[in-house]
């Protein structure tokens, strides 16, 4: 796991937060701003998830072929 992926999750986890309380005290600036963390969390997570796959591939091709 990538550290992209930790980001990503955790910027997923704060934005369902705000947007919940945002939804629950009728704030809609908190609720977007929540939702605007759900979507960067997304895109970190994306991101990590394509650095793990260069990494991965990387190993790959750096091992001696059998």
């Amino acid at each position: 796991m990538d550290k992209k992926n930790l980001e990503g999750g955790v910027d997923q986890i704060k934005g369902r937060i705000k947007e919940t309380v945002g939804v629950a005290t009728g704030d809609r600036e908190l609720e977007g701003e929540g939702k605007l963390d759900g979507v960067k969390g997304k895109i970190k997570d994306a991101a990590g998830d394509l650095r793990q796959g260069i990494k991965d591939k990387l190993d790959e091709l750096d091992q001696p072929k059998k």
